[in-house]
């Protein structure tokens, strides 16, 4: 069972998402907050593996609770759920750690797939999101920056796996992919956010295209 919490300050909304996310049999909601404050403090003491977390909370905003939240408990995945569909939010969310990002009018297939992504460590953005990522990312990668930006350099294969993180690969994939074990690839890349200096798998091919390394 993937376990849920949901964090919104609408009581009917987080209701009718409650009744939505049970009909499926292997997800479970394990508590509701109102705010960012209540939904960090839930999320420590109930551990859930995914967060769906409004931006515009009362007492802590969502892209707060969101940084706290990746900082304190990594292995908590965040989607941010919310009316907003702006750059602005969309990048200070993905900067704070969330691994997706969705309008909250998107269809529950969608939604379906972006916690069950978000559960195996992976990413998934709305179709109208990831299209202001990539275009954002042509414009860094036009930028005169290159890895001599970064403390310590990939190996080949750190640069090898981080390219397939790129392209959504989960550790297991990218280890039947490079014929290494799943242990080996966490432990590259591990390595790869250590010299990247990022939390997640999400920054990562962020930084990556940002430096050129993609």
């Amino acid at each position: 069972m993937i376990k849920i919490l949901i964090a919104d300050d609408q009581a009917l909304f987080r209701e009718a998402l409650r009744t939505l996310i049970s009909l499926q049999p292997d997800f479970e909601v394990v508590a509701e907050a109102a705010d960012g404050a209540e939904a960090f403090n839930m999320a420590q003491s109930l551990h859930p593996a995914v967060v769906l977390m409004d931006l515009q909370m009362p007492v802590v905003d969502g892209v707060t609770a969101t940084r706290r939240l990746h900082a304190e408990q990594p292995d908590c995945r965040v989607i941010a759920l919310t009316t907003f569909d702006d750059d602005e939010y969309v990048f200070e969310c993905l900067r704070a750690g969330a691994v997706g990002y969705l309008l909250k009018d998107a269809p529950s297939e969608n939604l379906f797939a972006a916690i069950r992504a978000a559960a195996r460590g992976e990413s998934f953005l709305q179709p109208s999101v990831t299209t202001r990522v990539l275009a954002e990312f042509t414009r860094l990668s036009g930028e005169p920056k290159t890895e001599s930006g970064l403390m310590e350099p990939l190996s080949p294969r750190e640069r090898e796996i981080l390219r397939l993180i790129g392209e959504g690969a989960s550790n297991r994939e990218i280890g039947d992919k490079l014929f290494i074990t799943e242990g080996t690839v966490k432990n590259h890349v591990s390595n790869i956010l250590s010299k990247l200096d990022v939390r997640d798998r999400t920054q990562a091919a962020l930084k990556a295209r940002e430096l050129g390394l993609d």
